[in-house]
Protein backbone atom coordinates (compact mmCIF):
# COMPACT_ATOMS: atom_id res chain seq x y z
CA UNK A 1 0.00 0.00 0.00
CA UNK A 2 1.03 3.53 -0.62
CA UNK A 3 0.38 6.49 0.91
CA UNK A 4 0.72 9.99 -0.25
CA UNK A 5 -0.09 13.46 0.98
CA UNK A 6 -0.24 15.69 -2.36
CA UNK A 7 -2.33 18.55 -3.72
CA UNK A 8 -5.81 17.66 -5.21
CA UNK A 9 -4.92 18.27 -8.57
CA UNK A 10 -3.46 14.67 -8.71
CA UNK A 11 -6.86 13.61 -8.70
CA UNK A 12 -8.90 16.24 -10.95
CA UNK A 13 -6.34 18.12 -13.37
CA UNK A 14 -6.04 16.78 -16.77
CA UNK A 15 -1.87 16.54 -16.49
CA UNK A 16 -2.37 13.87 -13.98
CA UNK A 17 -5.32 11.98 -15.61
CA UNK A 18 -2.68 9.30 -16.94
CA UNK A 19 -1.28 8.56 -14.01
CA UNK A 20 -5.01 8.34 -11.82
CA UNK A 21 -6.34 6.32 -14.81
CA UNK A 22 -3.97 3.59 -13.48
CA UNK A 23 -4.95 3.46 -10.17
CA UNK A 24 -8.86 3.49 -11.19
CA UNK A 25 -8.83 1.28 -13.77
CA UNK A 26 -11.07 -2.49 -13.41
CA UNK A 27 -10.26 -5.73 -13.49
CA UNK A 28 -12.62 -8.15 -14.50
CA UNK A 29 -14.22 -8.53 -11.25
CA UNK A 30 -14.48 -4.20 -11.53
CA UNK A 31 -11.76 -3.86 -8.74
CA UNK A 32 -8.97 -1.12 -8.76
CA UNK A 33 -5.99 -0.07 -7.20
CA UNK A 34 -7.37 2.90 -5.45
CA UNK A 35 -8.46 2.46 -1.38
CA UNK A 36 -8.99 6.04 -0.56
CA UNK A 37 -9.05 9.44 -1.51
CA UNK A 38 -9.39 12.21 1.35
CA UNK A 39 -9.27 15.70 -0.03
CA UNK A 40 -8.64 18.72 2.72
CA UNK A 41 -9.36 22.89 2.24
CA UNK A 42 -6.07 24.22 4.29
CA UNK A 43 -8.70 26.76 6.40
CA UNK A 44 -11.37 26.82 8.42
CA UNK A 45 -10.01 24.45 10.95
CA UNK A 46 -10.53 23.91 14.12
CA UNK A 47 -7.33 23.74 15.21
CA UNK A 48 -6.26 26.53 12.49
CA UNK A 49 -4.53 25.68 8.89
CA UNK A 50 -2.78 22.56 8.39
CA UNK A 51 -0.32 23.81 6.72
CA UNK A 52 0.04 27.81 8.72
CA UNK A 53 2.92 29.03 5.87
CA UNK A 54 0.57 27.83 2.72
CA UNK A 55 -2.20 29.55 1.32
CA UNK A 56 -5.32 28.52 2.94
CA UNK A 57 -7.06 28.43 -0.39
CA UNK A 58 -5.03 25.61 -1.15
CA UNK A 59 -6.39 21.79 -1.40
CA UNK A 60 -4.72 18.53 -0.81
CA UNK A 61 -5.07 15.50 -0.67
CA UNK A 62 -4.43 11.94 1.24
CA UNK A 63 -4.20 8.95 -1.58
CA UNK A 64 -3.89 5.92 -0.97
CA UNK A 65 -3.34 2.94 -3.30
CA UNK A 66 -2.23 -0.41 -3.63
CA UNK A 67 0.20 -1.95 -5.90
CA UNK A 68 -0.70 -4.12 -9.11
CA UNK A 69 -1.58 -6.68 -7.35
CA UNK A 70 -3.59 -5.03 -4.82
CA UNK A 71 -7.17 -4.28 -5.74
CA UNK A 72 -10.44 -2.64 -4.01
CA UNK A 73 -13.80 -3.54 -5.29
CA UNK A 74 -14.85 0.32 -3.56
CA UNK A 75 -13.08 3.25 -2.98
CA UNK A 76 -13.51 5.47 0.58
CA UNK A 77 -13.77 9.08 -0.96
CA UNK A 78 -14.20 11.87 0.91
CA UNK A 79 -13.82 15.73 -0.31
CA UNK A 80 -13.83 19.18 0.94
CA UNK A 81 -12.62 18.18 4.55
CA UNK A 82 -11.58 20.77 7.13
CA UNK A 83 -10.93 18.14 9.98
CA UNK A 84 -9.84 14.03 10.20
CA UNK A 85 -12.70 14.06 12.31
CA UNK A 86 -15.03 14.78 9.67
CA UNK A 87 -14.16 11.39 8.06
CA UNK A 88 -15.91 9.57 10.50
CA UNK A 89 -19.76 10.60 9.18
CA UNK A 90 -20.80 8.72 7.09
CA UNK A 91 -22.59 11.72 4.81
CA UNK A 92 -19.21 12.81 4.07
CA UNK A 93 -17.40 9.64 3.64
CA UNK A 94 -18.62 8.17 -0.23
CA UNK A 95 -17.95 4.66 -1.50
CA UNK A 96 -17.41 4.78 -5.23
CA UNK A 97 -16.40 1.83 -7.70
CA UNK A 98 -13.89 2.10 -10.49
CA UNK A 99 -17.12 2.01 -12.74
CA UNK A 100 -18.53 5.32 -11.20
CA UNK A 101 -15.08 7.14 -11.51
CA UNK A 102 -15.48 6.06 -15.60
CA UNK A 103 -19.33 7.39 -15.49
CA UNK A 104 -18.69 10.40 -14.37
CA UNK A 105 -15.52 11.61 -16.24
CA UNK A 106 -15.05 9.08 -19.50
CA UNK A 107 -12.68 10.65 -21.45
CA UNK A 108 -9.69 11.27 -18.19
CA UNK A 109 -10.98 8.74 -14.87
CA UNK A 110 -10.63 11.82 -12.67
CA UNK A 111 -12.15 12.34 -9.48
CA UNK A 112 -15.55 14.11 -8.96
CA UNK A 113 -15.78 16.51 -6.18
CA UNK A 114 -18.94 15.15 -3.89
CA UNK A 115 -19.60 17.24 -0.51
CA UNK A 116 -22.10 14.64 0.44
CA UNK A 117 -23.80 10.83 -0.56
CA UNK A 118 -26.68 12.93 -1.86
CA UNK A 119 -25.08 14.72 -3.83
CA UNK A 120 -22.95 11.78 -5.73
CA UNK A 121 -26.39 10.40 -5.54
CA UNK A 122 -28.49 12.61 -7.66
CA UNK A 123 -25.40 13.28 -10.03
CA UNK A 124 -24.70 9.99 -10.70
CA UNK A 125 -28.32 9.45 -11.89
CA UNK A 126 -27.81 12.31 -14.23
CA UNK A 127 -24.83 11.05 -15.51
CA UNK A 128 -26.69 7.06 -15.81
CA UNK A 129 -29.97 9.06 -17.93
CA UNK A 130 -27.75 11.81 -19.87
CA UNK A 131 -24.69 11.23 -22.14
CA UNK A 132 -21.88 13.83 -21.58
CA UNK A 133 -20.98 16.31 -24.30
CA UNK A 134 -18.41 15.08 -25.88
CA UNK A 135 -17.02 11.47 -25.29
CA UNK A 136 -13.36 10.58 -26.26
CA UNK A 137 -13.39 7.37 -24.47
CA UNK A 138 -13.83 4.67 -27.33
CA UNK A 139 -12.18 4.41 -30.66
CA UNK A 140 -14.90 6.76 -32.24
CA UNK A 141 -15.46 10.45 -30.78
CA UNK A 142 -19.12 11.00 -29.82
CA UNK A 143 -20.70 14.60 -30.16
CA UNK A 144 -23.67 15.37 -28.83
CA UNK A 145 -23.95 18.66 -30.29
CA UNK A 146 -22.59 19.72 -33.77
CA UNK A 147 -20.54 22.42 -31.74
CA UNK A 148 -16.62 23.18 -31.96
CA UNK A 149 -14.89 25.56 -28.79
CA UNK A 150 -13.12 27.86 -29.72
CA UNK A 151 -10.94 30.51 -27.94
CA UNK A 152 -10.13 34.08 -30.07
CA UNK A 153 -7.58 36.15 -28.85
CA UNK A 154 -5.28 34.99 -25.95
CA UNK A 155 -5.10 38.40 -23.83
CA UNK A 156 -1.26 38.55 -23.67
CA UNK A 157 -0.23 36.77 -26.41
CA UNK A 158 -2.25 38.46 -28.94
CA UNK A 159 -1.94 41.91 -27.47
CA UNK A 160 -0.56 43.56 -29.96
CA UNK A 161 -4.12 43.16 -32.10
CA UNK A 162 -5.38 45.22 -29.53
CA UNK A 163 -6.89 49.22 -30.30
CA UNK A 164 -7.21 51.79 -27.02
CA UNK A 165 -9.53 53.82 -29.10
CA UNK A 166 -12.42 52.49 -32.27
CA UNK A 167 -12.02 52.97 -35.97
CA UNK A 168 -15.04 52.26 -38.56
CA UNK A 169 -13.05 48.85 -39.13
CA UNK A 170 -12.69 47.63 -35.71
CA UNK A 171 -15.11 45.78 -33.08
CA UNK A 172 -15.38 45.66 -29.30
CA UNK A 173 -12.83 43.26 -27.66
CA UNK A 174 -15.90 41.20 -25.32
CA UNK A 175 -13.75 40.07 -21.63
CA UNK A 176 -15.58 37.98 -19.24
CA UNK A 177 -16.55 40.60 -16.80
CA UNK A 178 -18.86 42.16 -19.74
CA UNK A 179 -20.93 39.54 -19.77
CA UNK A 180 -23.67 37.74 -17.60
CA UNK A 181 -26.36 35.13 -17.91
CA UNK A 182 -28.15 35.78 -21.32
CA UNK A 183 -26.69 39.18 -21.05
CA UNK A 184 -24.02 40.50 -23.41
CA UNK A 185 -24.42 44.01 -21.80
CA UNK A 186 -24.06 43.29 -18.24
CA UNK A 187 -21.13 46.09 -17.91
CA UNK A 188 -18.69 48.27 -19.49
CA UNK A 189 -14.87 47.78 -18.74
CA UNK A 190 -13.78 51.28 -17.21
CA UNK A 191 -9.99 52.74 -16.17
CA UNK A 192 -8.97 53.18 -12.43
CA UNK A 193 -5.18 53.85 -13.06
CA UNK A 194 -4.77 53.96 -9.38
CA UNK A 195 -5.49 50.37 -9.05
CA UNK A 196 -1.78 48.97 -10.25
CA UNK A 197 -2.62 45.43 -10.13
CA UNK A 198 -6.13 45.73 -11.87
CA UNK A 199 -6.88 48.75 -13.39
CA UNK A 200 -9.60 47.55 -15.25
CA UNK A 201 -12.67 47.28 -13.61
CA UNK A 202 -16.30 46.24 -14.83
CA UNK A 203 -19.25 48.86 -13.91
CA UNK A 204 -22.74 47.14 -14.22
CA UNK A 205 -24.97 48.54 -16.48
CA UNK A 206 -28.03 49.28 -14.70
CA UNK A 207 -31.51 47.98 -15.72
CA UNK A 208 -32.85 51.33 -16.54
CA UNK A 209 -30.58 51.57 -19.04
CA UNK A 210 -30.27 48.42 -20.39
CA UNK A 211 -34.07 49.31 -21.49
CA UNK A 212 -32.39 50.87 -24.52
CA UNK A 213 -31.60 48.55 -27.13
CA UNK A 214 -29.01 50.64 -28.97
CA UNK A 215 -26.98 50.87 -25.13
CA UNK A 216 -23.63 48.54 -25.88
CA UNK A 217 -21.06 47.57 -23.71
CA UNK A 218 -18.30 49.97 -23.44
CA UNK A 219 -15.10 47.40 -23.64
CA UNK A 220 -11.36 48.13 -23.30
CA UNK A 221 -10.12 47.37 -26.32
CA UNK A 222 -11.23 47.47 -29.87
CA UNK A 223 -9.96 45.07 -32.42
CA UNK A 224 -9.92 44.65 -36.61
CA UNK A 225 -12.70 43.10 -37.87
CA UNK A 226 -10.54 41.72 -40.23
CA UNK A 227 -8.80 39.84 -37.32
CA UNK A 228 -12.22 38.56 -35.90
CA UNK A 229 -13.08 37.25 -39.33
CA UNK A 230 -9.85 35.28 -39.48
CA UNK A 231 -11.28 32.87 -36.80
CA UNK A 232 -15.10 33.18 -37.70
CA UNK A 233 -17.34 35.71 -39.67
CA UNK A 234 -20.39 34.54 -38.00
CA UNK A 235 -22.89 37.84 -37.34
CA UNK A 236 -22.86 36.09 -33.63
CA UNK A 237 -22.27 33.34 -31.56
CA UNK A 238 -22.39 31.30 -28.72
CA UNK A 239 -20.52 31.87 -25.43
CA UNK A 240 -19.69 31.24 -21.84
CA UNK A 241 -17.74 32.90 -19.13
CA UNK A 242 -14.31 30.86 -18.54
CA UNK A 243 -13.56 31.69 -14.70
CA UNK A 244 -15.64 31.15 -12.32
CA UNK A 245 -15.97 28.93 -8.84
CA UNK A 246 -18.21 26.65 -7.31
CA UNK A 247 -18.91 29.24 -4.71
CA UNK A 248 -20.09 31.86 -6.69
CA UNK A 249 -23.96 32.94 -6.85
CA UNK A 250 -23.97 30.64 -10.36
CA UNK A 251 -20.91 28.82 -11.75
CA UNK A 252 -21.85 28.62 -15.41
CA UNK A 253 -22.88 31.48 -17.05
CA UNK A 254 -23.41 31.34 -20.63
CA UNK A 255 -24.54 34.02 -23.29
CA UNK A 256 -25.39 35.04 -27.26
CA UNK A 257 -22.91 37.49 -28.32
CA UNK A 258 -22.47 39.58 -31.10
CA UNK A 259 -19.90 40.26 -33.44
CA UNK A 260 -16.91 40.96 -31.47
CA UNK A 261 -13.49 40.13 -30.55
CA UNK A 262 -13.58 37.46 -27.47
CA UNK A 263 -10.31 37.74 -25.11
CA UNK A 264 -9.81 33.69 -24.24
CA UNK A 265 -11.62 33.46 -20.98
CA UNK A 266 -14.82 33.69 -22.80
CA UNK A 267 -14.39 30.92 -25.23
CA UNK A 268 -17.05 30.34 -28.07
CA UNK A 269 -19.23 27.28 -28.97
CA UNK A 270 -19.47 27.57 -33.14
CA UNK A 271 -21.12 25.53 -35.82
CA UNK A 272 -19.54 22.48 -36.98
CA UNK A 273 -21.02 21.88 -40.93
CA UNK A 274 -24.39 23.50 -40.15
CA UNK A 275 -25.88 26.74 -41.87
CA UNK A 276 -26.42 29.81 -39.78
CA UNK A 277 -30.14 28.68 -39.02
CA UNK A 278 -29.60 25.51 -37.67
CA UNK A 279 -26.64 27.09 -35.53
CA UNK A 280 -29.39 29.54 -34.12
CA UNK A 281 -31.65 26.74 -33.32
CA UNK A 282 -29.53 24.64 -31.68
CA UNK A 283 -27.64 27.34 -30.00
CA UNK A 284 -30.71 28.48 -28.32
CA UNK A 285 -31.18 24.87 -26.73
CA UNK A 286 -27.88 24.51 -25.75
CA UNK A 287 -27.85 27.65 -24.08
CA UNK A 288 -30.76 27.05 -22.16
CA UNK A 289 -29.29 23.79 -21.18
CA UNK A 290 -25.88 25.29 -20.26
CA UNK A 291 -27.78 28.30 -17.86
CA UNK A 292 -30.00 25.70 -16.02
CA UNK A 293 -29.37 25.16 -12.36
CA UNK A 294 -29.70 21.37 -13.05
CA UNK A 295 -27.09 22.05 -14.97
CA UNK A 296 -24.99 24.13 -12.71
CA UNK A 297 -25.14 21.90 -10.11
CA UNK A 298 -22.94 18.89 -11.63
CA UNK A 299 -20.75 21.09 -12.97
CA UNK A 300 -20.17 22.06 -9.31
CA UNK A 301 -19.15 18.84 -8.28
CA UNK A 302 -16.47 18.78 -10.99
CA UNK A 303 -14.93 22.03 -10.93
CA UNK A 304 -11.33 22.01 -7.86
CA UNK A 305 -10.38 25.77 -8.77
CA UNK A 306 -11.65 28.67 -10.69
CA UNK A 307 -11.60 27.82 -14.45
CA UNK A 308 -14.03 25.43 -16.53
CA UNK A 309 -11.16 23.81 -18.35
CA UNK A 310 -11.82 22.31 -21.74
CA UNK A 311 -11.65 18.57 -20.48
CA UNK A 312 -14.45 19.40 -17.44
CA UNK A 313 -16.53 20.99 -20.03
CA UNK A 314 -16.52 17.97 -22.33
CA UNK A 315 -17.45 15.13 -19.72
CA UNK A 316 -20.77 16.80 -18.59
CA UNK A 317 -24.17 15.39 -19.43
CA UNK A 318 -26.68 17.48 -21.30
CA UNK A 319 -30.16 16.65 -22.91
CA UNK A 320 -29.98 15.56 -26.62
CA UNK A 321 -31.28 16.92 -29.61
CA UNK A 322 -33.72 14.42 -29.83
CA UNK A 323 -35.18 14.71 -26.41
CA UNK A 324 -36.17 18.47 -26.74
CA UNK A 325 -38.31 17.21 -30.27
CA UNK A 326 -41.00 15.46 -27.25
CA UNK A 327 -44.48 17.54 -26.90
CA UNK A 328 -45.96 18.27 -23.44
CA UNK A 329 -49.22 19.62 -23.45
CA UNK A 330 -49.63 19.67 -27.61
CA UNK A 331 -46.47 22.16 -26.80
CA UNK A 332 -42.91 21.10 -28.40
CA UNK A 333 -40.52 21.66 -26.14
CA UNK A 334 -37.87 22.62 -28.57
CA UNK A 335 -39.73 25.76 -29.94
CA UNK A 336 -40.83 26.80 -25.97
CA UNK A 337 -37.34 26.85 -25.30
CA UNK A 338 -36.29 29.22 -29.01
CA UNK A 339 -39.05 31.48 -27.68
CA UNK A 340 -37.80 32.21 -23.70
CA UNK A 341 -34.14 32.72 -24.90
CA UNK A 342 -35.10 34.67 -28.20
CA UNK A 343 -36.45 36.97 -25.08
CA UNK A 344 -33.94 36.71 -22.87
CA UNK A 345 -31.06 37.29 -25.03
CA UNK A 346 -32.44 39.83 -28.26
CA UNK A 347 -32.67 43.05 -26.07
CA UNK A 348 -30.28 45.14 -28.49
CA UNK A 349 -30.11 45.43 -31.97
CA UNK A 350 -26.73 43.75 -32.26
CA UNK A 351 -27.94 40.50 -31.93
CA UNK A 352 -30.63 41.29 -34.86
CA UNK A 353 -28.38 38.36 -36.75
CA UNK A 354 -29.24 36.07 -34.08
CA UNK A 355 -32.85 36.85 -34.11
CA UNK A 356 -32.92 36.82 -37.84
CA UNK A 357 -31.29 33.26 -37.88
CA UNK A 358 -34.15 32.04 -35.90
CA UNK A 359 -37.12 33.97 -37.87
CA UNK A 360 -37.90 36.65 -35.45
CA UNK A 361 -38.66 38.51 -38.54
CA UNK A 362 -41.86 40.39 -40.40
CA UNK A 363 -44.07 39.52 -43.14
CA UNK A 364 -41.84 41.67 -44.93
CA UNK A 365 -38.85 39.89 -43.99
CA UNK A 366 -37.51 42.91 -41.32
CA UNK A 367 -35.84 41.56 -38.34
CA UNK A 368 -38.44 43.04 -35.28
CA UNK A 369 -37.15 45.17 -32.78
CA UNK A 370 -35.81 43.78 -29.75
CA UNK A 371 -37.34 42.93 -26.68
CA UNK A 372 -37.47 45.36 -23.92
CA UNK A 373 -35.88 44.68 -20.67
CA UNK A 374 -38.02 43.44 -18.08
CA UNK A 375 -36.20 42.14 -14.99
CA UNK A 376 -39.87 40.72 -13.40
CA UNK A 377 -40.28 39.32 -17.22
CA UNK A 378 -36.86 37.69 -16.98
CA UNK A 379 -37.17 36.23 -13.91
CA UNK A 380 -40.42 34.31 -15.15
CA UNK A 381 -38.71 32.88 -17.86
CA UNK A 382 -36.14 31.93 -16.26
CA UNK A 383 -37.66 30.10 -13.70
CA UNK A 384 -39.78 28.42 -16.58
CA UNK A 385 -36.54 27.28 -18.33
CA UNK A 386 -35.19 26.16 -14.73
CA UNK A 387 -38.06 24.12 -14.25
CA UNK A 388 -38.28 22.33 -17.62
CA UNK A 389 -34.84 21.02 -17.00
CA UNK A 390 -35.13 19.65 -13.96
CA UNK A 391 -37.93 17.48 -15.78
CA UNK A 392 -35.84 16.74 -18.77
CA UNK A 393 -33.02 16.03 -16.66
CA UNK A 394 -35.53 13.51 -14.70
CA UNK A 395 -35.31 14.81 -11.38
CA UNK A 396 -38.22 15.79 -8.89
CA UNK A 397 -39.75 17.87 -6.77
CA UNK A 398 -37.68 16.82 -3.61
CA UNK A 399 -34.11 16.70 -5.91
CA UNK A 400 -35.04 19.96 -7.16
CA UNK A 401 -35.32 21.45 -3.34
CA UNK A 402 -32.08 20.07 -2.57
CA UNK A 403 -30.53 21.14 -5.76
CA UNK A 404 -31.47 24.70 -5.06
CA UNK A 405 -30.80 24.35 -1.33
CA UNK A 406 -27.03 24.36 -2.49
CA UNK A 407 -27.19 27.76 -3.99
CA UNK A 408 -27.24 29.93 -1.11
CA UNK A 409 -26.28 33.21 -2.19
CA UNK A 410 -29.69 32.87 -5.11
CA UNK A 411 -31.68 32.12 -1.64
CA UNK A 412 -29.89 35.53 0.31
CA UNK A 413 -30.81 37.82 -3.11
CA UNK A 414 -33.88 36.54 -2.93
CA UNK A 415 -34.52 36.94 1.04
CA UNK A 416 -32.88 40.15 0.89
CA UNK A 417 -35.41 41.44 -1.57
CA UNK A 418 -38.76 39.77 -1.54
CA UNK A 419 -38.34 38.08 2.10
CA UNK A 420 -38.02 34.26 0.83
CA UNK A 421 -37.07 32.22 -1.84
CA UNK A 422 -38.64 33.10 -4.59
CA UNK A 423 -36.94 31.93 -7.54
CA UNK A 424 -37.12 28.21 -5.67
CA UNK A 425 -41.21 29.11 -5.59
CA UNK A 426 -41.40 29.69 -8.68
CA UNK A 427 -39.60 27.10 -10.35
CA UNK A 428 -41.04 24.34 -8.38
CA UNK A 429 -44.60 26.21 -9.28
CA UNK A 430 -43.25 25.54 -13.15
CA UNK A 431 -42.19 22.55 -12.55
CA UNK A 432 -46.15 20.95 -11.35
CA UNK A 433 -47.85 22.59 -14.42
CA UNK A 434 -44.87 20.73 -16.32
CA UNK A 435 -45.64 17.32 -14.40
CA UNK A 436 -49.18 17.93 -15.27
CA UNK A 437 -48.83 18.24 -18.74
CA UNK A 438 -48.77 22.18 -19.29
CA UNK A 439 -46.02 23.63 -20.83
CA UNK A 440 -46.91 27.42 -21.49
CA UNK A 441 -45.25 31.01 -21.41
CA UNK A 442 -48.03 31.89 -18.48
CA UNK A 443 -46.25 34.47 -15.69
CA UNK A 444 -47.25 33.08 -11.77
CA UNK A 445 -47.97 35.40 -9.59
CA UNK A 446 -46.03 34.00 -6.13
CA UNK A 447 -45.16 37.95 -4.69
Amino acid sequence: IVGLLTPSGIAADKGASNFFRTLTEADTQGAARLAALFDFENRNNPGGSFFPDVDSRFKFCALIFGGQSRLFVQSRCAFYLHDTAELADPARSLALSAGDFRLLNPNTGAAPIFRSQRDADLTMGIYRRHPVLLDRSGPIVKRVWPLRYVTMFHMTNDSHLFLKKPDADSLPLYEGKMVQMYDHRAADVVLNKANLHRAAQQESIPDAIKTRPDRFPFPQYWVAKEEVEKVYAGHWALGFKEITAPTNVRSMIAMLLPQAGFGNKVPLLLPVGIAAPDYARQAALLLANLNSFAFDFVLRQKLQGQTINLFIFEQLPVITLVAFEAEIGGTTIAEFIRSEVLALSYTAHDLAGFARDLGYVDATGQVKPPFVWNAEDRAQRLARLDALFFHLYGLGRKDVEYILSTFPIVREHDVKAHGRFVTRERILAFLRRIEAGQLDHAALEVL
